[in-house]
């Protein structure tokens, strides 16, 4: 645990680029900017909440029944945040709200609840939270390229349809038309690939023994 605290958050073994962490999240999130938008303010909610609870509530936490809180805890509070933005705005869950279910797994999935020793509070979940906003600008960085690419549109929260287009291209502009395949899951895929093996080369130039 020692060695993912001390390991950068942006170049370390441990980062989310580098681990391929929550890559099924990445995918579907980023597919327009404004699920990435909604996506990035939920990571942030979930990872924040859970750490906290976690780590003011350690020395009593059941032995047993451990895997069972840490599942239920950041559930519960992704499905409030969930309620929260159907308040606000119902049809932007509606075309959120599978992709926001994996948020829980992704944050149970980070390692920071496998605690050998102890951690202070502030540290914990500051380096949780760390950890969610490196992995929004994943996402918000790719969907800020699929979108605009792929379909030709640039999407924000809001709006009587849950999301606003800032501009739209067009379907049948040809000029996009090769960079359609950005828009579906295959094109994600070949996008994060060219970006994961840049990253890898600029961290073995920035940070080669790998600390």
């Amino acid at each position: 645990m020692k060695e993912r605290f001390s390991s950068h958050l942006f170049w370390g073994p441990y980062s989310p680029l580098s681990a391929l962490s929550g890559i099924g999240l990445i995918i579907l999130a980023s597919s327009r900017f404004a699920f990435a938008i909604v996506c990035a303010g939920t990571l942030f909610w979930v990872y924040g909440l859970t750490t906290l609870v976690f780590a003011s509530a350690r020395n009593i936490m059941p032995s047993r029944g451990k895997s069972v809180v840490l599942l239920f805890l950041p559930t519960v509070f992704c499905a409030f945040f969930m309620l929260l933005i159907y308040l606000i705005n119902p049809l932007l869950i509606l075309g959120t709200s599978f992709l926001l279910l994996l948020v829980p797994p992704c944050c149970l999935g980070s390692g920071y609840f496998d605690l050998s020793e102890p951690v202070e509070t502030i540290e914990f979940v500051s380096r949780a939270l760390y950890e969610s906003l490196s992995l929004s600008g994943i996402i918000l960085a790719l969907a800020l390229i699929r979108e605009p690419l792929g379909m030709g549109t640039l999407s924000i929260p809001g709006g009587l349809h849950g999301i606003v287009e800032l501009f739209s291209i067009g379907q049948n502009a040809e000029s996009f038309s090769l960079l359609r395949i950005l828009s579906v899951s295959a094109g994600a895929f070949l996008l994060l690939g060219y970006g994961t093996a840049l990253y890898r080369f600029f961290r073995e130039r920035n940070n080669p023994h790998h600390n």
